[in-house]
C-alpha cells in the first residue's frame, strides 16, 4: 500500500468508541456518505470487513480516500446531525444505501378539539409540527406519555367525527372524550395548552402552573382533582429527559482550539435554531510559537472576514481573546454585522462548548495518528538524523512517580504507521532510592535491552530519551555495557522556558545540540513520541499507585483470608490500631485463636 492511500485498519485502530457522525470523502474531496453511530469505532470498522458487504457498499468503500468524524454526546444527537448533513449535502451513497424515509414528527392539529398525531416528514396538515424525533419509537413513547398525562385525543378526524359513544381510550383514562362532549371545551383547551407547553420544552413553567392548580384544588376541598394534578406532575418529572430534542433556541458558532506538541486544531461547530447543523476541524499552519487565544483570534479574522463562513449572532470560544473587542469592531466595520464573542458560558451553551473541545481533541489525535501524516514526519526525522532509510522502529522511555512512590518507567514504540500500542511496556521500578530518576531509567533500560541483546526483542532504529543530558548518560552507559552500539540515541530536553517548541535535542551525543524551529515536522514527531511516553508512564504509575493504596498489609499474612481480615479490622477499627494491640487482644477476635494471634503479632512486628 502506498503512503498516499487510505489505510482503514490503521484509521479504525485510533478511532474513539463514543457516539457520533462519520463522513466519507473521495480523493477529490467530494462527500460520498454520511452515517451515524452509537460506537464510531465498531461502525466504521464494519465497512472494512472481509465478507458480508453488499455490492453497493463495496462500491462506496472502494472510493474512500478520507473519513472525518464528529463526536456527539449521545446517539440521538448523532442521528439528528446526520439527518441535517444529509439534507444539506445530499451525498450520493446516502440515497443508494439508506431507506430515505423522512424523520417522524408530532402534529398538534388545528381542530375544534385538537388532536396529537404521528406524522412523517413536514407534510401540509393543518396544525403545528414538533420535531423531528430521533425515531418512530421515540414519537410513540412521547405520545403514550401525553395520553396518560394530558388525555388529549390521538384519533384521526374520521374516527373522531363518527363516534356516538366514547372509545376504549376513554375507558382506560387515556382520553377525556371530547368526541361525545364528556369534557367542556374550556377544560379541553387547558389540556391542549399544557400539551403544547410540554412539546415546546417549557417544563418548569408547566410544572409550576400545574402545581399552583393542585394547591388551589386542595384549598377548595377538591381532593380528587388535586390527586389527578399531583399524578400529572409526577409523570412530567419522569419524562423531562425524554422529550423531543429541539427544546433549545439559539444561533452560534462554537469554536474550540487545542495546541499540543506536534500539532494544533481549531474545531468549528455550527448551531442554528438550537440544533447542531454541522462541524469541521481545521488544522492551520503556525510557524511560530502561539497560545490558544492568539490562534483563535487569527483564525476567526481569516475565517469570517475572509468570507469562508457566514457570520452568526454569537461566537462561543474556548479561550479568552486579548483583542476580542477589536475583533468585534473590525467585523462590524467590514460586514455591518454586530456579533458577540463569549467565553464563560453556562447551561446548554456550555455543553456545546464541551462538545466542540472534545471534537478538537479527537480531531488532533486523529491527525497525529494519521498514517500519511506520520510518514511525512518520519521522512523529516530521517533527513535530520542523516539516515539512508526512514526509521521504522523508534522507542522512548519516561519515568513517573508521586514523590518517589510507586515509580514506573514506560516504554512506547512507534512503528512505520505510528504508535504501536500492542508493543508498549511498563516497568515497576524496585530497589531504587525514592525520587532517583536516573537510577530508575538505568534499571528500565537494562531490563529492556538485556532482552534485545539476547535476541528476544528487535533493536530499535532510534532510542529517544526524555530528560536531558543526565538521562542520556544513563542510556549511553547501559547500551555500552550491553554492547549495543548500533542503536541511535536521541535526547530531548525542555529549554529554559520549558515550553513546547523550544526543546533542545541531543543527536547522537550530549555535545551535538540542536534547536529546531516550532514548525519542524521532525520536531512534531519527536514531541508526539515524547508526550505519548509521558502519558503512558503517568497512566501506568497511577494504576500501580492506586493498586498499592488499595492493598492491605494483612493480605500478606499466610492463613489470613477475607473473612479473618474483616473480623480483625472490625474489632480494632484499622491497621494502626491492630498494630498497637497485644497478642492477647488479637487472640480474643472471633476465628483467630492463640496460635494464629501469635503469627499475626510476629508478622506485624517482624522488623
Amino acid at each position: 500500500m502506498s503512503q498516499s492511500e487510505f489505510d482503514p485498519k490503521h484509521f479504525v485502530s485510533n478511532l474513539t468508541t463514543r457516539p457520533g457522525v462519520y463522513r466519507m470523502y473521495d480523493n477529490k474531496g467530494e462527500l460520498l456518505y454520511v452515517g451515524k453511530a452509537k460506537n464510531l469505532k465498531n461502525r466504521v470498522a464494519s465497512y472494512f470487513r472481509v465478507t458480508g458487504l453488499t455490492t453497493k457498499t463495496m462500491a462506496l468503500v472502494s472510493r474512500i480516500h478520507t473519513i472525518e468524524i464528529a463526536v456527539t454526546k449521545s446517539e440521538t444527537e448523532a442521528l439528528l446531525l446526520e439527518q441535517t448533513l444529509i439534507k444539506q449535502h445530499r451525498p450520493p451513497y446516502n440515497i443508494l444505501l439508506r431507506d430515505d424515509k423522512s424523520y417522524p414528527y408530532i402534529l398538534l392539529s388545528n381542530h375544534h378539539h385538537p388532536a396529537l398525531l404521528f406524522r412523517r416528514g413536514e407534510k401540509s396538515d393543518k396544525g403545528t409540527l414538533y420535531g423531528p424525533f430521533p425515531s418512530g419509537s421515540a414519537v410513540k413513547e412521547s405520545l403514550n406519555t401525553m395520553q396518560k398525562v394530558f388525555k388529549v385525543r390521538q384519533c384521526e378526524d374520521s374516527t373522531y367525527a363518527n363516534r356516538s359513544r366514547p372509545c376504549l381510550q376513554y375507558q382506560i383514562k387515556r382520553c377525556s372524550g371530547p368526541c361525545v362532549g364528556l369534557i367542556s371545551d374550556e377544560a379541553y383547551d387547558a389540556d391542549v395548552r399544557h400539551a403544547r407547553m410540554f412539546l415546546q420544552g417549557k417544563d418548569q413553567e408547566l410544572t409550576a402552573e400545574i402545581t399552583s392548580q393542585m394547591s388551589d384544588a386542595a384549598a377548595d376541598m377538591e381532593f380528587e382533582r388535586a390527586a389527578e394534578l399531583r399524578d400529572q406532575i409526577i409523570q412530567l418529572k419522569h419524562v423531562q429527559e425524554q422529550q423531543y430534542v429541539y427544546g433549545q433556541s439559539g444561533e452560534a458558532d462554537v469554536i474550540a482550539a487545542i495546541i499540543q506538541p506536534g500539532g494544533l486544531c481549531v474545531h468549528v461547530m455550527m448551531v442554528r435554531k438550537g440544533k447542531v447543523v454541522g462541524s469541521k476541524s481545521h488544522y492551520p499552519k503556525m510557524p511560530i510559537e502561539i497560545q490558544e487565544g492568539d490562534l483563535l483570534s487569527s483564525f476567526i479574522a481569516q475565517f469570517y472576514l475572509g468570507g469562508i463562513q457566514e457570520l452568526p449572532k454569537t461566537l462561543i470560544v474556548s479561550h479568552e481573546l486579548e483583542d476580542g473587542l477589536a475583533l468585534v469592531e473590525g467585523i462590524f466595520e467590514t460586514t455591518q454585522k454586530k456579533i458577540e464573542v463569549v467565553t464563560n458560558v453556562r447551561g446548554q451553551r456550555a455543553r456545546w462548548l464541551d462538545l466542540a473541545k472534545l471534537n478538537a481533541e479527537q480531531g488532533l489525535q486523529a491527525r497525529l495518528s494519521d498514517k500519511r501524516n506520520h510518514f511525512s514526519r518520519v521522512t523529516a526525522l530521517q533527513k535530520l538524523l542523516g539516515f539512508a532509510e526512514p526509521p521504522s522502529h523508534m522507542e522512548c522511555f519516561d519515568i513517573s512517580h508521586s514523590s518517589g512512590e510507586a515509580t514506573v518507567a514506560s516504554c512506547v514504540v512507534f512503528g512505520a504507521d505510528g504508535p504501536d500500542k500492542k508493543r508498549y511496556r511498563s516497568f515497576n521500578i524496585e530497589g531504587v532510592e525514592a525520587g532517583d530518576d536516573y537510577g530508575a531509567m538505568k534499571q528500565a533500560l537494562t531490563r529492556r535491552y538485556k532482552r534485545v541483546k539476547s535476541g528476544e526483542l528487535d533493536p530499535p532504529d532510534v532510542l529517544l530519551i526524555d530528560g536531558g543530558k543526565g538521562q542520556l548518560t544513563q542510556a549511553e552507559t547501559v547500551l555500552k555495557e550491553l554492547g549495543l552500539v548500533d542503536i541511535f540515541l536521541l535526547g530531548v530536553a525542555k529549554g529554559d522556558t520549558r515550553k513546547p517548541g523550544l526543546e533542545t535535542l541531543y543527536i547522537g551525543s550530549k555535545e551535538d545540540e540542536v534547536v529546531l524551529p516550532p514548525d519542524s515536522a521532525a520536531l512534531h514527531l519527536i514531541q508526539h513520541i515524547r508526550d505519548e511516553a509521558h502519558r503512558f508512564a503517568v497512566k501506568s504509575h497511577r494504576k500501580r499507585r492506586d493498586k498499592k493504596r488499595r492493598h492491605s498489609v494483612l493480605e500478606e499474612i499466610p492463613g489470613i483470608g477475607p473473612g479473618r481480615r474483616k473480623e480483625l479490622l472490625t474489632a480494632f477499627g484499622g491497621y494502626q490500631e491492630l498494630q498497637a494491640a497485644s497478642q492477647e487482644d488479637i487472640a480474643k477476635v472471633k476465628g483467630i485463636g492463640v496460635k494464629k494471634a501469635e503469627e499475626i503479632y510476629l508478622y506485624l512486628h517482624k522488623s
